[in-house]
């Protein structure tokens, strides 16, 4: 699968996520059932509150990120983890699973509090 970041996230900013295709277990494009994504610190901790949230299901996505989703605090990282997670169906089976992250830095800026 292929997770791209549109652009460089600028703190408390906005960032499109585009997710241009999906795959099966053999690499084959398919058309997901169900789509969700969650955002970590490096830690692992969900940042805003962003665990298992829901995307309509296409064969590519996109969806922002923004504000508290970009917030650098004393207490994470500027590095982000965001965990795409699908559910398909193939010739092996259906309601099968699928996953991909993309890891990212968001760019700090002088005078954001």
């Amino acid at each position: 699968m292929a997770t791209t970041i549109t652009v460089t996230p600028a703190e408390e900013g906005t960032a499109k996520v585009a997710v241009s295709s999906f795959t099966d277990e053999a690499g084959t494009a398919v058309t997901p059932s169900a789509i969700t994504w969650t955002l970590t610190d490096r830690r692992g901790t969900v940042i805003n509150a962003r665990s298992a949230v829901t995307v309509t299901p296409a064969a590519s996505v996109a969806f922002l990120l923004a504000g508290d989703d970009l917030a650098v605090t004393t207490a994470t990282s500027t590095e982000r983890h965001l965990l795409i997670t699908w559910t398909y169906n193939s010739t092996l089976g259906s309601g099968l699973t699928g996953r991909a992250v993309a890891v990212f830095e968001i760019e700090q800026l002088v005078g954001v509090s």
